[in-house]
């Protein structure tokens, strides 16, 4: 405590006796607030003289302020390190360092430490309260007297004089202390009534903290089973590739050694063919005719394919069926190698390697979705549930309005009051997500319904009853509907692709815009208790498919 008043002492300025605000120094060294010293400097202006307040050196011209950062710097330091410095009320009459005061006189308006409280004069009229720096509030403000009842009536705090002579007087007043213990007593009262609410919202907290946890703790979770599910994508990806790269390698392999072996067997034939050629240029040569006359006629030989093929070529024919028969086998060998080596000018099966990619593909996608625990069902409509203006695609996976009544059987599955169509097969458990396409035009309705909906009648409609959930839109309005209760989407689509993803034990069907980022739309919480089939309603032109 001494170290510190002493370091305060340092940091008074010698004007104002105060801690240095903005403190500034002068030429001979001495600091001082920077309001303090131009005062003073103002002052002494008309003297036409300056000096300093602490050592008195004097200047005919008026000495420039430097700024002292470093004392600025240590003086903040020195408020944060005591940060109820300022606030804290010290002895009035301890001037050479504060001393903390333990009593404040509200009649003599003086704070006091233990010293000069026992001093101090102790008669009724010098009430002694906590420490305080504010009086206003402890003195009547009409006759400056120490306030010391208190009216219930008017609720204000008097002092003798108001209530004999006052506004107050005959009004039933107390004393201070006793209508503060009333006040007390009835502030403890509320507060035991308030124990209970704040209990209930420190539980309502404490949930809500719960809650966030388990949140983070399944977001972190889930961060992790995903990071595994794509290092498992990953892995099996290179398979496919190296399946896909595989197929290829087979194919290269199987033409390639084909087409060597054949090349080969080409080159030995290049081979001879030269060696008959160079014995030719060789016989070309000789001078001596017995020799060359007796040498064997290799030009006669019919068994020589290049020979033959070259006839054909020429268009030499055939002049009499001996020589055609013996000109008949070459021709077939001939003929036979052509075939081989064109049979060997294939390209790449690239249908049998697409193949191969589109199933270890769709092999991965298995795995994918069923790693994420649902299914995607291959959803057929029903024509049998159809309305006359509502028309089919070939394959079962798009319904559109026809302004054209549709030639249908009668069948009492057949919707027969709005242009409405369902799915042949229902869902009775598990999770299962589809995806749908509209061609925004006109209304249309995607949602689902259980098997035991009217077919005809206002109620007949998807939403308009309690067997039946959907999602309504056109191009102005997104909407949720069930049992003629409809909610406001907080969205209006704008993307023409929507996903439907069904927990049936759960009992959620939620729908989700599929842009980027998805939205989700609307999520329906319910108990199901029938098997639910995919509904549709079209109108105006509207036309949906199911695209997954």
């Amino acid at each position: 405590m001494m170290a510190s008043a002493d370091l305060r002492d340092e940091l008074d300025c010698s004007i104002c006796l105060s801690l240095y605000t903005d403190p500034v120094s002068l030429r001979c060294g001495h600091n001082f607030c920077r309001t303090c010293i131009v005062s003073a400097l103002d002052a002494q202006e008309a003297a036409g003289v300056y000096s300093c307040p602490d050592c008195r050196e004097e200047s005919p011209q008026r000495p420039a302020l430097e700024k002292n950062r470093k004392l600025a710097n240590i003086v903040e330091r020195f408020l944060s390190s005591q940060p109820d410095m300022e606030s804290r009320i010290f002895c009035t009459y301890c001037i050479k360092s504060p001393v903390p005061a333990v009593r404040t006189c509200l009649h003599c308006e003086n704070s006091l430490c233990d010293d000069h409280l026992a001093a101090h004069n102790k008669t009724a009229d010098h009430i002694l309260t906590d420490p305080t720096s504010s009086f206003g509030n402890k003195k009547c403000s009409v006759h400056k007297k120490v306030l010391e009842y208190y009216c219930p009536q008017d609720a204000a705090c008097l002092c003798v004089t108001c209530c004999l002579v006052g506004k107050h007087r005959g009004h039933q007043v107390e004393l201070l202390g006793e209508a503060s213990e009333k006040k007390k007593e009835k502030l403890r009262k509320y507060l035991g009534e308030l124990n209970p609410q704040k209990a209930e919202l420190q539980t309502r907290v404490q949930n809500l903290q719960d809650h966030k946890k388990n949140i983070q703790e399944k977001a972190s979770e889930k961060r992790e089973n995903i990071r595994k599910l794509f290092m498992d994508i990953m892995e099996q990806l290179e398979m496919a590739e190296k399946k896909v790269q595989g197929e290829i390698s087979r194919q290269e392999d199987e033409i390639v050694l084909q087409i060597s072996h054949l090349i080969n067997e080409r080159e030995k034939e290049e081979k001879e063919l030269s060696g008959k050629m160079h014995h030719m240029e060789q016989m070309c040569h000789v001078t001596d005719p017995i020799r060359l006359l007796q040498e064997r006629d290799i030009t006669d030989n019919r068994t020589d394919p290049i020979t033959v093929l070259q006839e054909l070529d020429q268009g030499a024919a055939c002049r009499d069926k001996s020589a055609a028969a013996e000109k008949e086998a070459p021709v077939q060998e001939a003929t036979k190698k052509e075939k081989e080596e064109e049979k060997l000018r294939k390209e790449l099966d690239e249908d049998l390697i697409s193949l191969t990619l589109h199933r270890s593909m769709r092999d991965i996608v298995t795995s994918v979705t069923s790693g994420l625990g649902f299914q995607v069902p291959d959803i057929l409509l029903d024509e049998d549930t159809a309305h006359i203006e509502v028309e089919l695609s070939d394959d079962l996976k798009t319904a559109t309005y026809s302004e054209e009544k549709q030639q249908r059987s009668k069948s009492p599955r057949r919707f027969l009051y709005y242009p409405q169509v369902l799915s042949r097969c229902g869902l009775s458990s598990g999770r299962h997500y589809w995806e749908v396409t509209w061609n925004q035009v006109g209304r249309f309705i995607i949602g689902m319904s259980y098997p035991s909906i009217k077919r005809k009648g206002k109620q007949s409609g998807i939403g308009e009853n309690d067997k039946s959930w959907c999602l309504d839109l056109d191009d102005e309005y997104c909407r949720a509907d069930h049992n003629l209760v409809s909610l406001h989407c907080s969205v209006r689509s704008s993307c023409p692709t929507f996903g439907v993803f069904l927990d049936y034990e759960a009992g959620h069907l939620s729908f989700y815009e599929l842009c980027d980022p998805i939205r989700h739309l609307h999520t329906f919480t319910a108990s199901f208790t029938e098997p639910l089939h995919v509904a549709f309603y079209v109108n105006y032109g509207a036309s949906v498919t199911i695209t997954s």
